[in-house]
């Protein structure tokens, strides 16, 4: 059974779901329901299973010359 469940957050982060679920073609309620699904698996101790698609990209960056700090700026400027 579906039931209402009411968010409140800034407007422009509210802006960034809506384009971020219709470039996934997903609903912002999908997105949510996915990550409160992460969150139990999570939860149940379930953090050690990766799924296909990061098991895909483990070890991709090694021996680049990739930085924390830069890795962080990239994060920030494409999402903040």
């Amino acid at each position: 059974m579906n039931t209402k469940l009411t968010l409140r957050m800034e407007e422009k982060l509210i802006d960034k779901a809506k384009s971020y679920a219709k470039r996934s073609g997903k609903s912002v309620s999908q997105l949510v329901a996915d990550f409160f699904s992460v969150l139990e698996t999570t939860h149940k101790g379930k953090t050690d299973e990766l799924s296909p698609k990061v098991r895909s990209l483990k070890g991709v960056l090694r021996g680049s010359s990739v930085t924390g700090k830069g890795y962080k700026k990239h994060l920030e400027e494409k999402y903040l």
